[in-house]
C-alpha cells in the first residue's frame, strides 16, 4: 500500500474539511454529498493506481459541486426569468399546426406520444451523464490519459459555460409553462415533465427522484442534456473509435436531442443553444486553453501525476 505524501495528504484533508464546512453552512450536508466524498477518500487511499484515479476524476467533481451550489445564489436573482418570450420564439420558428392552432413541438408532443416513444426516451435520457463519464474512465483505463484529461476539462468546462449561460439569460422549460403559465415561481420544484411517462411504464420513480433533487428549474437555456453526448462523439473520433462505438454515441446523441423536446424538458431553440455550447467549449479548449503557455505546463503536470 502506497501512502500520499504529507503535501497530498494536507491539500486533501484541508479540501475535504472545506468542503463540508461551506456546504454545511450554505447548502445543508446530504448523504449524496458523504457518498461523493466518501468515495474520493477510499480512492485516494487505497493504493497509489487508485489515488492517480481519484485525482483524474476531479473535473467530474467539480462540475457536480459546481452544479449543486447553484442553490446557493440562485440565477433567478441576477437577471429576469424569461417563460413567455421563450415560449413565443419558439412557436414563431419551430411551431407546428395542428386542430387550427398553432403548437410548439413540446405542446404537440404532449397530445401525441406513445409507450415505445416514452421508454426509449427514458433510455436515452439516463445515458446523459453516465455514457460522457463510462467513456472518460474508459480512456483513462485503457491508458490513454493525455486524451482522457482533454476529454475530462472539456467536460467540465462546457459545464461552466452552460452554467454561465443560466445566469446571464435565466428561463423556464417548456413543461414550466404547461403547468404554470407565463408567471415566475420562485423556488418551483424540479418536475419529471414527459419523463413521468417512462416512470409509468417501468413502474419504478426514477426520474421523479432525480429530478426531486433539481438545483434550479429556471435553467433551461442552454440545453446541457444536448451537449455532453457531444463529447464523446468528438474524442471517439479523435481516438479513431470502432465505428460502431462513434454510431452508438451518435445515436444516442441523437436520441437525447429529441427526448429533451419530447419530454418538454427543452425547447428547440435550447437545444440549438446546448449543441454551440458544446462546440464552443472544444474550440476554446483545444485551439485555445491548451496553446497557452502557462495552461498547458498545467496540464502536462496534472498528466504525469495520473500516468
Amino acid at each position: 500500500m502506497s501512502l500520499p505524501t504529507k503535501r497530498e495528504f494536507i491539500i486533501v484533508a484541508c479540501g475535504t474539511i472545506l468542503f463540508f464546512l461551506l456546504t454545511g453552512i450554505f447548502i445543508g450536508i446530504r448523504t449524496d454529498h458523504v457518498a461523493l466524498m466518501g468515495l474520493f477518500l477510499a480512492l485516494f487511499f487505497a493504493s497509489g493506481l487508485t489515488r492517480k484515479l481519484a485525482i483524474a476524476l476531479i473535473p467530474f467533481m467539480v462540475f457536480a459541486i459546481s452544479y449543486d451550489w447553484m442553490r446557493v445564489f440562485p440565477n433567478y436573482e441576477v437577471n429576469p426569468i424569461d417563460v413567455k418570450g421563450l415560449y413565443e420564439a419558439e412557436k414563431a420558428l419551430f411551431g407546428i399546426h395542428a386542430d387550427g392552432q398553432i403548437l410548439t413541438p413540446n405542446e404537440y408532443f404532449a397530445i401525441h406520444n406513445c409507450k415505445l416513444m416514452d421508454f426509449l426516451s427514458g433510455i436515452f435520457y439516463l445515458c446523459w451523464v453516465p455514457v460522457p463519464m463510462l467513456f472518460g474512465v474508459w480512456l483513462y483505463l485503457k491508458g490513454e490519459r493525455a486524451l482522457y484529461l482533454r476529454f475530462a476539462m472539456v467536460f467540465l468546462l462546457v459545464n461552466l459555460i452552460g452554467f454561465a449561460g443560466y445566469y446571464i439569460h435565466p428561463a423556464a422549460p417548456p413543461w414550466y409553462v404547461m403547468l404554470h403559465g407565463f408567471e415566475p415561481v420562485l423556488n418551483t420544484p424540479g418536475e419529471t415533465a414527459g419523463l413521468a411517462r417512462f416512470d409509468a411504464v417501468i413502474g419504478l420513480d426514477i426520474f421523479g427522484s432525480i429530478y426531486s433533487r433539481n438545483a434550479n428549474v429556471f435553467a433551461a437555456v442552454p440545453s446541457l442534456h444536448s451537449a455532453y453526448m457531444i463529447m464523446p462523439v468528438y474524442y471517439s473520433l479523435i481516438r479513431k473509435s470502432s465505428p460502431w462505438l462513434v454510431l452508438l454515441f451518435a445515436i444516442i446523441l441523437v436520441g437525447i436531442w429529441f427526448t429533451a423536446v419530447y419530454t418538454a424538458h427543452h425547447y428547440i431553440i435550447d437545444v440549438l443553444l446546448g449543441i454551440l455550447c458544446a462546440i464552443l467549449g472544444i474550440l476554446l479548449f483545444e485551439k485555445g486553453l491548451l496553446h497557452i503557455r502557462g495552461f498547458r505546463r498545467f496540464f502536462d503536470s496534472y498528466c504525469r501525476y495520473i500516468r
